[in-house]
């Protein structure tokens, strides 16, 4: 109960700091740093519940992201489709391609499925790359503005309000469903795939379920990225991209929603902090997230719970 209590204190928290923030940002710079938090953190969070919490890695996160993006970017660019039209059918389509793949996929065990998913990923990338009559190739395609109900989402201000409003909401999506059945039928699979079968946990069904619901999560935030920037690249679905949105789950903490959102706010802003330092900011990066494995193994959130946990005591 007691655990209970904290995670909804923290989405209640979360809810303040989003609504308080704007108060603290002083330019359009710092609002779309902002923005590109939360668009991680959602993206991030959905990933968790694949990675952290049922144990199936992913490498090739990226390549749904970007398949959004491009779904919005081409049916709005091409053929003049609604916005939220196009959203929804990358979003229906990224979710119907993850469902397709997700059971051979998940078939395999430990570093197979991460091999797997990253030649999914690799895939997508070139695909989009080639196809250059509707995506741009590597020069990118641009996006109209977000339209909905007839006004233009348009401004840090209002895309940041957008966004804080989907990231609360996620954060409360995430957290109810880790403490119904189904989140503990995730963890089950975590902790043990042959324990979780032996009490008749559908361990197929539910592991297709959090890869199918983490990649439309990717799908839509790729989606409003693209409306948000106004232009999209193949980098978006790159391998690199794939990589920076898993390391976000680890150092904020795998199997911790609100680890998501720290780690995300972390790998989001670090690049900005570091630019000062002109050609060490890569060097420094790098120490810092091999420090935080080291002294942090468990993530930032998990680590530091526990041990505050251990202080009470």
């Amino acid at each position: 109960m007691k655990t209970l209590a904290s995670r909804y204190y923290g989405l209640v928290a979360l809810a303040v700091v989003m609504a308080l923030l704007p108060l603290a940002l002083p330019n359009a710079f710092y609002y779309d740093v902002a923005i590109r938090i939360a668009i991680n953190a959602i993206v991030v969070i959905g990933l968790n519940l694949l990675i952290g919490y049922t144990g199936q890695i992913s490498l090739g996160h990226a390549g749904f992201f970007g398949l959004g993006a491009y779904a919005s970017a081409i049916l709005a660019t091409h053929f003049n489709w609604p916005a939220p039209v196009a959203l929804a059918v990358g979003a229906v389509a990224t979710g119907l391609l993850a469902f397709a793949v997700a059971r051979p996929i998940l078939k395999l065990k430990g570093h197979y499925v991460a091999m797997a998913t990253l030649g999914l990923g690799i895939i997508i990338s070139i695909v989009i790359t080639n196809e250059a009559k509707y995506t741009g190739g590597p020069d990118g395609i641009a996006v109209p503005a977000f339209s909905l109900f007839g006004l233009d989402i348009a401004g840090e201000k209002m895309w940041y309000g957008v966004v804080a409003a989907l990231l609360v909401l996620v954060t409360w999506f995430a957290l109810n469903l880790i403490d119904a059945p189904a989140g503990r039928a995730l963890q089950a699979i975590h902790g043990s795939e042959i324990a979780a079968k032996v009490v008749g946990v559908d361990t197929t069904r539910f592991k297709v379920r959090a890869f199918v619901l983490s990649a439309v999560l990717a799908s839509i935030m790729g989606s409003l990225t693209a409306h948000y920037v106004g232009f999209v690249t193949p980098g978006l679905a790159g391998f690199f991209h794939s990589i920076e949105l898993v390391t976000m789950v680890v150092i904020g903490g795998m199997a911790s929603v609100f680890g998501s959102i720290i780690g995300a706010a972390l790998l989001t802003m670090l690049p900005q902090v570091l630019s000062a330092f002109e050609g060490w900011e890569t060097v420094i990066f790098g120490a810092i997230l091999m420090l935080t494995m080291i002294f942090l193994p468990r993530g930032l959130v998990p680590t530091l719970r526990l041990r505050l946990g251990k202080e009470r005591t």
